[in-house]
């Protein structure tokens, strides 16, 4: 138990409001009230909190169950001690109090604020990071859902070509390119579409700068035999396909935005010199981007993601919280390793990608993946295991503060 704080601060979060709970070094309950979602509610509260510690504020904990959020940044910023848990661990805890089950918002404070009075180890202390980095965050988290939008869309798009244009669907299989679009434009249904000119699709063609098709390919795969449809259906389904063109070429257009602007903010994190007295953590993003297989969005969800681990060259938390590590469940003779599963699934991914291109492309990579394939492992397993090196080799990188060297072969223990 922590011997340099006086009063412990349990916060239960929702969409509206935070229930607040305070309890003293005795266990006792001091206070508990109900804080808004809002800048006055916030506000009021850290004031609160000043005058109850008595403008010591080293001597308040405060535990949430998420370690971001305008709570968890107005309170670090404010320089209080703040803690974050896993929810999965504050269900455990809540069977200290009671084992029927009961649960509440109230009784969630309190189990929050009275487990780290008792076992602050289980929590983690929650950092805030650099400006850059929280913006790439917010960037890359963003590509993501623009890139989910996109599929999702394309899909709709391509549902109604199927139904009623297959002949675009052979010219364009995915039906998310540009010049497809366009051709959609000027012709909507096969009828217009079979009256289109050479000249006028060699013009298309010349305008995205497509040269796997021939004009006269694409002329003569318009004028094969329609679909016979219901009649209104054709219609129907042109509009709907037309409907959705805006869409996608405004998805495409943010992307695009977006991808220019990580771009330019790893470019900056890369090129910023370490001062005096500065962490070399702008550093970091030259390092990532040296390593063979990672790109502009895998370094990007690598350092925002995983940004406290890099920051601390902590091997075992970066393998954790992307899943790499394998979870043991031994009880007498019975020995279950199994994949690690309550991790950060966008860190995961990016980590499955980085393996999966450095077995394509980098020497070491693809001999490792060759022999854990003999070993009997499946795929997915293999480039775990290929992650899982890769994080011990960006590590020691790290912590020498070297760029990628291909012909350097790795010391043993890189991460101890």
């Amino acid at each position: 138990m922590s011997n340099y704080f006086r009063f412990w601060v349990g916060i239960d979060w929702a969409k509206a409001n935070y229930q607040i709970c305070v309890i003293h070094s005795g266990g006792e309950i001091l206070n508990e009230f109900v804080v808004d979602h809002s800048g006055t509610g916030i506000a009021g509260f850290l004031e609160w909190l000043l005058k109850l510690a008595g403008g010591d504020i080293s001597a308040i904990a405060l535990a949430i169950e998420m370690p971001q959020g305008s709570m968890v940044e107005s309170l670090a910023e404010r320089g209080f001690a703040v803690f974050s848990i896993n929810p999965k661990q504050v269900d455990r805890f809540r069977d200290r109090h009671t084992v029927a089950g009961a649960k509440d918002d109230r009784r969630d404070a309190f189990v929050i604020a009275d487990s780290l009075r008792t076992d602050e180890h289980c929590f983690h202390r929650v950092r805030l990071d650099d400006p850059l980095t929280l913006q790439l965050r917010e960037l890359s988290r963003m590509e993501e859902d623009l890139r989910q939008d996109t599929n999702r869309t394309v899909n709709q798009f391509r549902q109604q070509l199927h139904r009623y244009f297959p002949q675009l669907l052979v010219l364009s299989p995915g039906a998310e390119e540009p010049w497809l679009w366009e051709l959609l434009d000027l012709a909507p249904t096969p009828e217009k579409a079979s009256r289109l000119t050479k000249p006028r699709i060699e013009k298309l063609l010349k305008a995205h700068r497509i040269r796997r098709l021939e004009a006269e390919l694409v002329q003569r795969e318009l004028r094969t035999p329609a679909l016979q449809l219901a009649p209104g259906a054709v219609d129907a389904a042109s509009r709907h396909a037309l409907m959705l063109l805006p869409r996608l070429r405004l998805l495409r257009q943010q992307r695009q935005e977006i991808a220019s602007q990580i771009e330019k903010l790893l470019e900056q994190m890369s090129e910023s010199e370490q001062s005096e007295g500065q962490s070399d953590k702008h550093r970091d993003a030259k390092i990532l981007l040296s390593c063979p297989g990672i790109g502009r969005i895998i370094a990007a969800t690598m350092l925002s993601e995983g940004s406290q681990a890099i920051r601390e060259r902590d091997y075992h938390a970066l393998r954790s919280y992307a899943g790499t590590a394998p979870v043991t469940k031994q009880s007498g003779r019975k020995r279950v390793v199994q994949m690690r599963k309550a991790c950060n699934p966008r860190l995961r991914d990016a980590l499955y990608h980085w393996a999966r291109v450095a077995s394509m492309c980098e020497e070491r990579s693809r001999e490792h993946y060759k022999q854990l394939r003999r070993q009997g492992q499946t795929h997915g397993r293999a480039l775990r295991g290929i992650a899982d090196r890769l994080i011990g080799m960006l590590i020691a990188m790290l912590k020498t503060s070297t760029l990628y060297q291909p012909n350097r072969r790795p010391l043993q223990n890189l991460a101890a």
